[in-house]
């Protein structure tokens, strides 16, 4: 059962579309969608209880075992949709974290999910313990019993001190990896954008590293890197593959991976992968972008990349400002239309002394104001 309040905000339709996709990326099977508008989040139920009712209904009615709601509950609110609906109440952040711990495979990655869920458990260990509100000591009580949940929190917070100390040693790692890379003056692109543009189809064209790609909300978890060789300045540079990001991203999920996100910010170069056939993708754009300035890539200098122009009709090509600066690549990495022209691009930014005029001389660099021109 998907449940999406209205308040006010705008994108209302992508943003269930994109709930429908969470859920359907964690395995869930949608049953119904139950909406309603709200001027604000109700403090006890967050939908209120005339809505609430309607939900519980529509769980009789399609006899639906877990409901998701599209919005951060609290711990409290969460625990009496859990009584009033008698059923499991999943809210999005633990939704995506559900998903992350799917699609983590490496051992760092897991490790950052596992931190990422611990934290966000940590405010709700009072959920499981409610029974301890009973027990008022005496023969047979004492002891363990009432203090159980002192015991949980002390083990969690030793777990998730571990975690940390292995993440630092491993980022220690990542660092000695960085410097070695900067002392042989390889420069470094990263591949960033929402999730589901289509950052590994391109990664996996231009590299062949057979990295998984599907049509998925975060089918990318864990970092890659491989070369690339770029034929025009004959030179190499180093093409990461990131996690995607999301609206509404949790706090803890950027805390958790920022080691991991560190690598973007100490890129040479950001490629911002968009879904051109999306609707949505000015938002999407806005997301990425308030994302990369919270871990401090926000100064990064980035070739917006216009991917699946297939779906849209549009035609490769790149387009820059009149003065030299590239601003936007078109291309489709599923049939590789374009990939030359962003190869070109990467070395005009990149090697602007060893790049050629082949692009100029192709009438492919021109200025443009028109952000949809990709769907025309």
């Amino acid at each position: 059962m998907l449940v999406q309040l209205d308040f006010g905000d705008a994108g209302l339709a992508e943003c269930l579309a994109e709930l429908q996709l969470l859920a359907a990326s964690a395995g869930a099977e949608t049953a119904a969608i139950i909406q309603g508008r709200r001027r604000a989040p109700d403090s006890a139920l967050y939908a209120g209880s005339g809505k609430v009712e309607e939900i519980a209904a529509a769980i009789a009615a399609h006899d639906a075992d877990i409901v998701i709601f599209n919005h951060e509950l609290s711990a409290g609110q969460q625990r009496n949709l859990e009584q009033a609906l008698q059923r499991r109440v999943v809210d999005r952040t633990a939704l995506i974290l559900d998903i992350f711990a799917l699609r983590a495979k490496s051992h760092e990655g897991k490790l950052q999910v596992e931190l990422a869920q611990l934290e966000h458990m940590a405010t709700r260990l009072v959920r499981g313990w409610t029974h301890l509100e009973r027990q008022k000591g005496g023969i047979g009580l004492r002891g363990p019993g009432e203090k159980q949940l002192e015991t949980d929190r002390r083990l969690l917070g030793n777990r998730v001190k571990l975690l940390k100390d292995r993440l630092r040693q491993l980022e220690k790692q990542r660092k000695v990896r960085r410097r070695s890379r900067e002392r042989s003056e390889v420069p470094m692109v990263s591949l960033v954008g929402y999730t589901n543009a289509g950052k590994s189809t391109l990664f996996n064209a231009l590299t062949k590293a057979g990295a998984y790609a599907a049509d998925q909300l975060f089918a990318t978890l864990d970092t890659t890197s491989r070369r690339v060789y770029l034929e025009d300045a004959q030179r190499h540079v180093v093409l990461s593959d990131t996690v995607g990001f999301i609206r509404d991203l949790p706090h803890s999920v950027v805390a958790a991976f920022h080691a991991t996100l560190e690598e973007t910010a100490n890129a040479d170069l950001l490629l911002h992968v968009v879904d051109a056939s999306s609707s949505d993708r000015e938002a999407q754009i806005a997301v990425v972008n308030s994302v990369l300035r919270e871990i401090g890539a926000g100064d990064v200098p980035q070739i917006l990349v216009w991917n699946k122009i297939d779906m849209t009709h549009g035609l490769p090509a790149i387009e820059g400002d009149g003065y030299g600066k590239i601003n936007r690549v078109l291309l489709s990495a599923r049939t590789g239309d374009g990939l030359g022209l962003l190869r070109s691009a990467l070395t005009t930014q990149i090697f602007p002394a060893l790049s050629t005029d082949q692009t100029e001389e192709a009438g492919l660099v021109f200025p443009t104001d028109d952000p949809d021109r990709a769907s025309t």
